[in-house]
């Protein structure tokens, strides 16, 4: 199998539902590699996942939105969140999301789906 970490990642993102936030570490270990979440902060940055990548529903462990600065202006990601229901509030630590709420709590279903996904793809 040919494995190539940013194709997976992209198909992870495109699934995260609408008005559902996920963490870099949770793509990261849905496609089969939990310890690259900085991969894939990288690839959202970088664009390495190709087009049409929700990355604004992507946040840190703690649901702080990071990854803010890599978008066209500072409040897009928030903007963007608020947009699609998910709520946003300041602390200390900056712009945060409650992933009890508004978490993608994905299923072992979801999970397998994928590796039969990556495996149907050589990836």
């Amino acid at each position: 199998m040919s494995y190539d970490f940013y194709k997976r990642a992209a198909i992870v993102c495109r699934a995260i539902p609408y008005g559902k936030a996920a963490t870099y570490g949770q793509i990261a270990m849905l496609c089969g590699r939990p310890r690259n979440a900085r991969q894939v902060g990288y690839a959202l940055n970088r664009g390495r996942m190709g087009e049409n990548i929700p990355a604004h529903r992507v946040v840190n462990s703690r649901g702080i939105l990071s990854g803010a600065a890599a978008f066209e202006t500072r409040d897009l990601q928030k903007r963007l969140l608020e947009s699609e229901g998910v709520k946003v509030e300041y602390t200390e630590d900056g712009w945060r999301v409650d992933l009890k709420r508004d978490g993608w709590h994905n299923t072992m279903e979801e999970a397998l789906r994928f590796r039969e996904i990556f495996e149907a793809q050589n990836i």
